[in-house]
């Protein structure tokens, strides 16, 4: 089974953007409602306080699927296993879980860091590999340079987004997603579809949200320094959406607001 679709993996809690402090509370909180799936990446600058969040909570090592995501800074030969050795200090791991490449590659040519990260499994440093914000051709051309599994593309997935395309050509590809900015950074409450389904099950419009998307076959990451929504963010798995909920959410996804544009990042391909 997928390390993602794991029962006490599909909910992954996020850290960006926090650091210091805030992050060290709000993760602890996380492992105390029941996450054991956590995500980060070079780029967030927390790799330390989640490390040291987990070292506190005591928690088996076995019970934990560690994410982080290397730093396209670093898709070199000079950097790039420097720069894992250095999230694992810091996650205070001998390995992680899941590592994957934040970014395709400026100029689009993604063998040179995807054969990396290769070295990077080869060598032990993490069980499992893949990418994020890839496109259907990059997972094609990904998927015929690793010989390991890709476990994941981890892209922007909410129901204000058509992922249709994405979706059909990773399904083909057998490389599930895994959705970041799930409740779209807020947008998503300004639609009442959602709070009025939510009544019918006596859920919030968050978790009907993050129901939708675990029931596209996608894992969620969710973020909340606020100890009442990160268990609410977690408390998703008791109840199913009916397909008529289903289908009248995905009318919405025709709205088509993306987050993550090349004005917010530089690295962003032409999306699917």
């Amino acid at each position: 089974m997928n390390i993602y679709f794991q029962k006490t993996h599909q909910r992954a809690f996020g850290t960006y953007p926090l650091t210091g402090d805030a992050a060290l509370e709000a993760i602890q909180a996380a492992l105390d409602v029941g996450y054991r799936s956590i995500d980060t990446a070079q780029m967030y600058g927390n790799e330390a306080e989640t490390g040291a969040a987990l070292a506190a909570s005591d928690l088996p090592r076995e019970e934990l699927c560690i994410t982080t995501k290397v730093h396209p800074d670093n898709f070199t030969e000079a950097l790039f296993m420097p720069s894992v050795e250095q999230s694992l200090k810091d996650l205070q791991v001998d390995h992680v879980d899941v590592l994957l490449l934040h970014w395709p590659a400026m100029g689009g040519e993604n063998a040179p860091s995807l054969k990396l990260l290769q070295q990077a499994h080869d060598r032990g440093l993490a069980r499992n590999i893949g990418v994020s914000n890839y496109t259907v051709a990059m997972l094609r051309d990904a998927a015929s340079i690793l010989d390991a599994p890709i476990v994941t593309n981890q892209v922007e997935f909410h129901p204000l987004l058509d992922q249709t395309r994405l979706m059909d050509g990773a399904n083909a590809l057998g490389i599930p997603l895994s959705a970041y900015s799930s409740v779209a950074r807020g947008e998503v409450f300004k639609h009442p579809e959602f709070a009025e389904i939510g009544a019918g099950y006596g859920k919030s419009a968050g978790q009907v949200v993050l129901r939708w998307i675990l029931q596209k076959g996608v894992s969620v990451n969710t973020m909340s320094a606020n100890p009442k929504n990160i268990r609410a963010n977690f408390e998703v798995m008791d109840f199913t959406l009916s397909s008529v909920d289903m289908a009248r959410i995905e009318t919405l996804t025709g709205t088509g607001y993306r987050l993550v544009t090349r004005e917010i990042s530089p690295w962003a391909p032409d999306w699917d």
